[in-house]
């Protein structure tokens, strides 16, 4: 039986690198954003039947959607088997000058939006006896960066920590809860966002000198989701070409 995927922020960049590997692994998977007509597009784009790929409009920021997700996953293809929390947003500014409403917004999306997540689908996922849980975090939460804002690097070190929460919590019911924390990494946001110049410096800080390739770290999301993965729980694994070292 094909195991179905939950991928948010799916619309485009690495949300969308992921789920075009988990499709292509031959899972059925569910591509949820704000931005309903890209996500509907890229799903008719791996399935214009609809039998394996469904774009869903849902917003990281409310648990209802989440439910409402679940629902309809549950009705369309007899439930859900794995959750990547992927969906993020991140607006660059100094540290001084981010603003209490900025840092609200920004622990929202990035935070709030994985707790809630965890929640409605690490519920069901026990009930089922069976999981997988892969949350986007990042080096910036790690190292303190604050290249893509201190409030999201805040809010990245709190999606490791409640990668660990609910892997201790669903630890025994058959759900594994596991991080990745990638570093700069070869997408078009990253050209379209960063001047050459600043991208140049940005490269020559990387000890491996490169920008990492978006799609290992899908392949690194399948692995963690293989049915075969019951043991790998609470883990982070770094992916950012040698930043950051433990």
């Amino acid at each position: 039986m094909q195991r179905v995927a939950l991928v948010t922020g799916a619309a485009r960049g690495l949300g969308e690198v992921i789920a075009r590997r988990l499709h292509a692994a031959g899972l059925r998977v569910a591509l949820a954003d704000l931005n309903e007509e890209a996500v509907q597009r890229l799903a008719d784009e791996l399935d214009p039947e609809g039998r394996t790929a469904v774009g869903l409009k849902l917003d990281a920021r409310e648990k209802a959607d989440f439910e409402r997700a679940r629902d309809l996953l549950a009705e369309r293809w007899g439930g859900t088997d794995i959750l990547v929390n992927n969906a993020g947003m991140s607006k660059v500014a100094a540290l001084m000058d981010i603003s209490p409403e900025d840092f609200d917004a920004s622990m929202a999306v990035n935070l709030r939006g994985t707790f809630v997540a965890c929640q409605v689908f690490g519920t069901h996922f026990a009930a089922r006896g069976y999981g997988r849980i892969v949350n986007i975090a990042s080096l910036a939460g790690q190292n303190g960066g604050t290249a893509t804002g201190g409030h999201y690097a805040a809010a990245k070190g709190g999606v490791a920590t409640l990668t660990k929460v609910f892997a201790r919590e669903l630890s025994g019911q058959g759900v594994t809860v596991n991080a990745i924390s990638p570093g700069p990494l070869d997408l078009p946001v990253v050209y379209e966002s960063v001047a050459p110049e600043r991208l140049e410096l940005i490269l020559k800080t990387i000890p491996t000198g490169r920008l990492g390739d978006p799609t290992f770290i899908a392949d690194s999301v399948l692995l963690l989701c293989a049915e075969n993965a019951g043991s790998v729980t609470g883990a982070c694994w770094d992916i950012n070409g040698g930043l950051f070292m433990r």
